[in-house]
């Protein structure tokens, strides 16, 4: 009801950009990677959908490329014009699909092979879904830092400080989701989070001793209830990573 309520306003000839803008920046985000990453799928299971762009030469233009220019192109004009409707809107259109391009291909930024259907591809899809929360507790009015309760410098620095010490907490002890939550209500998702029990691949879990660490195996393993509905999250969202390649011969001697 509410997006209704938003999406109503945007035909608002005099309207000015702000929650609306974040509105049609999450919306574009989710439809361009609903889009691209429904094109991946049809490209890996069909011969007949088109792929991405390789040159002669063997340049690559993943679609990413295409998100970081709508990204640039867009940011420069929202700094650099004083935008009215609906060029505003247009602008936050663009912005919003460059991210939806550029986040589907997050895995690449920080590899230097195509991973994108492997297990280490599954970061773009945790990168979209920590994007979409924030997006989606800015465009339901919810302050980040929560600054607006703060009444002086002192008490911003205070509230400030003791925000980013639970969003912390909630990343090193590997909870993304509840960190980036702990950004808007640090004393609901950052406390939930501090006297949870942290995931055995993060940084928090060197501390545990040999019995934490396998109540944090056993409570986050692959087997558990919540791993597997997680993988078939991601695997309807996202397509099923590949399988990897078997292993072949042993090499001969000599």
């Amino acid at each position: 009801m509410t997006a209704v309520i938003i999406s109503l306003d945007l035909v608002q000839t005099n309207a000015e950009p702000g929650r609306e803008s974040a509105f049609l920046v999450l919306l574009a985000f989710l439809c361009s990677f609903g889009f691209i990453r429904t094109s991946a799928r049809l490209t890996r299971s069909v011969s007949w959908w088109p792929g991405g762009v390789q040159t002669e030469g063997g340049v690559h233009l993943h679609h990413l490329v295409w998100g970081i220019v709508l990204l640039l192109v867009s940011g420069f004009a929202a700094f650099a014009t004083d935008l009215v409707a609906p060029w505003w809107q247009i602008t936050s259109i663009a912005f919003g699909i460059g991210a939806g391009f550029t986040l589907d291909e997050f895995a690449l930024w920080v590899r230097l092979q195509d991973v994108y259907w492997s297990d280490e591809g599954r970061a773009s899809l945790d990168a979209v879904v920590l994007a979409t929360v924030f997006a989606g507790l800015v465009v339901f009015g919810v302050n980040p830092y929560g600054l607006d309760e703060a009444g002086s410098i002192v008490g911003t620095a205070a509230w400030f400080a003791l925000t980013l010490a639970f969003a912390g907490i909630a990343f090193f002890k590997g909870r993304m989701v509840l960190g980036m939550v702990a950004i808007f209500v640090p004393f609901v998702a950052g406390a939930w989070a501090a006297v949870r029990l942290a995931k055995p691949t993060s940084p928090w879990a060197r501390r545990y001793d040999a019995d934490k660490l396998a109540r944090a195996r056993a409570r986050y393993g692959p087997d558990t209830r919540g791993a597997r509905f997680g993988r078939r999250f991601l695997d309807a969202i996202g397509g099923a990573p590949s399988e990897p390649d078997p292993p072949g011969p042993p090499a001969r001697p000599g």
